[in-house]
């Protein structure tokens, strides 16, 4: 376990890149797809690493809590040296019911984690539907629980407050704190 912490490529207001990924529901999806929701919560995660794990039920909770927003699971990790990455496993949380997003997506070629420019699982970003397409709105910390044994020092933690703020058509006036967690997995590393 390598922890890293992420970095900021994407500003808010960019172009969120777009995407097409296979989903555990056997679907493919598209960021298009969520087109009738006022945001995306894409979170660049994977099944084994400790840090990761340790989100899924603040992940679980957004997604319950939040009608309006998508939350979206993005695995990029090598699952050839990672094998509790693979998308059977995947498939498996979901269907134990670790995991309950609107999605859970594999991005085998690790394309989509490149162009978002994610260092780390989690990795979240906050993307804001501008209606012709989506904009990053906020990518940082879920919460201030770095390590994952942490608790949050305050109940919902930058992730809720940056969600709130795009709910209510407000610019999101957080300043960038870098996500805590594995470094992902990249097949040619």
């Amino acid at each position: 376990m390598v922890a890293e912490e992420s970095t900021a490529e994407l500003e808010a207001g960019d172009t969120a890149p777009a995407f097409e990924l296979e989903g555990t529901d056997g679907e493919t999806h598209a960021l298009a797809d969520f087109a009738d929701r006022d945001a995306v919560l894409l979170v660049f995660t994977c099944n084994h690493c400790p840090y990761a794990k340790a989100k899924f039920d603040a992940l679980n909770d957004i997604a319950a809590d939040y009608d309006d927003v998508a939350v979206v699971g993005v695995n990029p990790n090598d699952s050839e040296e990672y094998p509790e990455d693979s998308f059977e496993r995947m498939r498996e949380l979901v269907a134990d019911g670790t995991i309950h997003y609107d999605a859970y997506l594999r991005d085998e070629s690790q394309d989509v984690a490149r162009a978002y420019g994610a260092t780390c699982t989690p990795d979240p970003f906050l993307l804001r539907n501008a209606g012709d397409g989506f904009e990053v709105a906020y990518h940082g910390r879920l919460d201030d629980a770095l390590n994952p044994d942490d608790e949050p020092t305050r109940e919902g933690g930058e992730v809720r407050d940056a969600i709130d703020s795009v709910l209510a058509g407000e610019p999101v006036e957080q300043a960038f704190n870098p996500s805590r967690g594995c470094s992902i997995k990249w097949t040619d590393d």
